[in-house]
């Protein structure tokens, strides 16, 4: 759990680097996987150090889901929201209402009544019939998100948002489906596209707008999917006896993540001398 919070910390840092970079990038075509926009973003050390964190978050994130249960690992990368929202409070000067500091709490709590009822990771080795499902949704994850460059406004927003969060989960679940570097296994490969695709559309949503909807979103994709997944064909439990309050800290946990989902957005305008 300490490594599962620890990445959440890396991550939500890095979200605040990596929405200002991308907001103070040239625009780009409009489509919905801009991977020139990609390129535009490494030029400026914010997004640089970003990738640092996000490297060293990926790193402790991989070490929890070895150990914990998906469900507890997903709630606390959701938790990340809470720590983008102090971490934009203090070095981008944005003001929390008092309603969103209570939401930070509420992460908390959950995340607290969950590190109290998970139990180890499950056991039961998955079929090669999930490791190649894996592959082919992070495969449709990069076509839904090219297919997002037609849409309009919100809607484009929680396309890219979903696609970000389904794409981070196949992450979080293939972890488990590799035992060794064994290429002929889908799951690596998976790994791979998934995590790609993700970021590449994490990174267009961030620079198009405001992306509240498409953090919502991505935030709604990376849990509920792959906590189910975990539960059902890879043995996921809980403590005896404590199935309802992990059910309860999961729920609080992502609620509270969900509204503070305005802070996945950078300050429309950067301050020049950072970029």
């Amino acid at each position: 759990m300490i490594c599962a919070l620890g990445s959440a910390v890396c991550f939500g840092t890095a979200s605040v680097l990596q929405a200002a970079a991308a907001r103070a990038s040239a625009p780009g075509t409009g489509s919905g996987v801009d991977a020139a926009l990609l390129l535009r973003a490494l030029r400026q050390w914010r997004y640089i150090a970003g990738l640092g964190l996000d490297g060293l978050g990926f790193v402790l994130q991989i070490i929890a889901l070895r150990t914990l249960p998906i469900y507890a690992v997903g709630a606390a990368l959701a938790a990340s929201l809470a720590v983008t929202a102090v971490v934009a409070s203090r070095i981008l000067g944005v003001r929390l209402s008092g309603t969103e500091w209570g939401a930070v709490a509420v992460v908390c709590a959950g995340l607290g009544m969950l590190g109290l009822a998970s139990g180890n990771e499950g056991h039961t080795a998955g079929s090669s019939a999930l490791r190649w499902s894996m592959l082919a949704v992070a495969l449709a994850v990069l076509l839904v998100g090219t297919a997002a460059g037609h849409l309009k406004g919100k809607a484009r927003a929680l396309v890219l948002g979903l696609g970000s969060g389904v794409g981070f989960g196949v992450v979080e679940v293939s972890v488990r489906l590799i035992d060794s570097a064994d290429f002929t296994n889908p799951a690596l490969y998976a790994l791979l596209v998934g995590g790609g695709s993700a970021f590449l559309l994490l990174t267009s949503a961030l620079q198009r707008g405001s992306v509240t909807t498409a953090t919502a979103g991505m935030v709604i994709g990376e849990t509920i999917g792959p906590a189910l997944v975990g539960v059902v064909w890879l043995g996921d439990r809980t403590r005896e006896g404590l199935a309802p309050l992990a059910v309860a800290g999961f729920a609080v946990a992502v609620a509270g993540a969900l509204a503070l989902a305005r802070f996945g957005e950078a300050p429309a305008t950067p301050n020049p001398a950072e970029t």
